[in-house]
């Protein structure tokens, strides 16, 4: 196989991308207390060790898991930001599923690092180059991930093979997602909605408000709705994805429309849209109806918190109800609801996406590529890894859906298009030239807001102004035709 040499990112892409970047859109439970490693008990590479086996070529749909390299010995390394599945205590440890894979490759050894502030670290570590061999591809552009990542397959066979991939470039795929799942939803202690007498889900902002009342009224210790405005990631990356399917039941909306769209934080008049997201945060913090100091809110904490009715509800994607569940002895308090947003047709809709993406080092040695894209099928394929996660099926052989999603009985999941041709990275540019990071972790946008509604400081429609102005000028900047 020729190898692809590996280049450096240029200190302003760095400084770029870690502007628009300082968490995942789709985090997945990265903000862990502390960073983790494990290694499981098989046999270290030898230099007595069989002679590598040849690779030629690497296709992920190909791939036969236990027929294929299975004489390859050596070491991978994967960086995870799945913190919380190193630590003990959890329900599925990392562990469980690397054993899993040692009994198909016994000689190949998994290596895994847990990484806290994933996204700005492994951007850095992409600099420097030695970062191992499969790790969660973090924010490059399209355009750059044939210079970090293999590439898997093209997107005709991977359409047989996958849901949900969006790590793509001019039609060949260079990752594969490690679930799937609702971003934007709502995590509720439905116990403290039905002692508040609650007995109907809120379908719109105005009654989501009213339901976060009625909490207050029933039991003023409980937080009707926690920020997480200290974690940050657990903000930009939860709330922004909202504002596309959710929000307007369009696919093209957040990597199409929303690039060439006039002041798109606007209010339309009709209760659907971002203006319409975003103001469910600043009226609930503005009404008294989350946490006193929102600058002392605790990810960790929160866990507990809800599992054990301190908190009523927190907007996260679906990944985290697993998490809530195992935090206490309530886990069937635990449930998960859409948005509360109603579309004009009179029917809710859900985002619908990917999380982080397997990728696979394009300057690693080819024993290791063809040992690093086993263990990514295995995952993705084989493991249960996306179930245990409390995901969508992202193998299509893979049919099994967690209970919790009963909720969304009649809603429409709204899986988001990928740009048109040759604007696969305008959504970045104009991030990184606004500064507002939309779906890309834009926690900045979000803690300002949470901090104007507290001591008000500016109105939401002040806010608002402000950001169309702000995208308005990038879209200028970036010479983008507005429709």
């Amino acid at each position: 196989m020729k190898m692809k040499k590996f280049l450096a990112l240029s200190t302003a892409s760095v400084m770029a991308l870690s502007m628009a970047a300082c968490g995942s859109t789709d985090n997945g439970g990265a903000a862990e207390s502390s960073v983790a490693s494990t290694t499981p008990a098989t046999a270290e590479a030898s230099s007595e060790a069989a002679a590598p086996a040849e690779v030629t070529s690497l296709n992920y749909a190909e791939l036969t898991l236990g027929e294929d390299y299975t004489d390859i010995t050596t070491t991978i390394k994967v960086l995870t930001n799945r913190t919380d599945l190193l630590e003990d205590g959890a329900a599925v440890p990392f562990q469980t599923y690397i054993d899993a894979f040692n009994e198909m490759y016994p000689n190949i050894t998994v290596d895994i690092e847990g990484i806290t502030d994933y996204a700005s670290d492994t951007l850095l570590r992409l600099q420097g180059g030695d970062w191992g061999d499969v790790m969660f591809i973090p924010a490059v552009d399209k355009a750059d991930l044939s210079t970090y990542f293999l590439p898997l397959g093209t997107t005709t066979e991977m359409d047989g093979q996958l849901n949900y991939y969006n790590q793509m470039y001019e039609g060949t795929v260079y990752g594969v997602p490690y679930t799937a799942g609702v971003s934007g939803g709502i995590v509720y202690n439905k116990a403290v909605f039905e002692a508040a007498g609650i007995t109907e889900m809120p379908k719109t902002p105005e009654d989501f408000i009213a339901a976060l009342k009625q909490i207050k009224e029933y039991d003023s210790s409980i937080i009707p709705l926690y920020t997480n405005y200290a974690a940050g990631w657990a903000m930009g990356g939860q709330w922004d994805p909202a504002i596309s399917g959710s929000a307007t039941g369009d696919s093209t909306y957040m990597n199409q429309k929303l690039l060439h769209t006039a002041n798109p934080f606007a209010d339309p008049g009709d209760g659907t849209g971002a203006y319409n997201v975003y103001k469910v945060m600043y009226d609930a913090v503005a009404e008294g109806l989350t946490e006193e100091d929102y600058s002392t809110t605790d990810w960790e904490g929160c866990k507990g918190m809800i599992n054990n009715g301190q908190i009523a509800c927190m907007v996260l994607g679906s990944w985290v109800v697993p998490q809530m569940k195992e935090a206490g002895d309530n886990a069937d308090d635990i449930a998960y609801m859409p948005f509360p947003i109603t579309l004009t047709s009179g029917k809710q809709a859900a985002s619908v996406g990917p999380d982080y993406s397997f990728g696979i080092n394009a300057s690693t040695t080819e024993d290791n590529q063809a040992a690093a894209l086993c263990f990514v099928k295995f995952m993705t394929e084989e493991s249960g890894f996306s179930y245990d996660c409390g995901g969508l099926p992202v193998a299509i052989k893979d049919t099994r859906l967690p209970d919790f999603y009963a909720a969304f009985k009649g809603i429409d999941f709204v899986v988001d298009e990928p740009a048109i041709e040759g604007e696969e990275d305008l959504l970045n540019e104009l991030n990184a030239e606004s500064g507002l990071n939309i779906n890309n972790n834009g926690e900045t946008k979000l803690q300002e807001l949470v901090e104007c509604a507290a001591d008000g400081s500016k109105t939401y429609d002040e806010i608002i102004d402000e950001w169309n102005e702000e995208w308005t000028s990038a879209q200028e900047s970036c010479g983008v035709e507005i429709q």
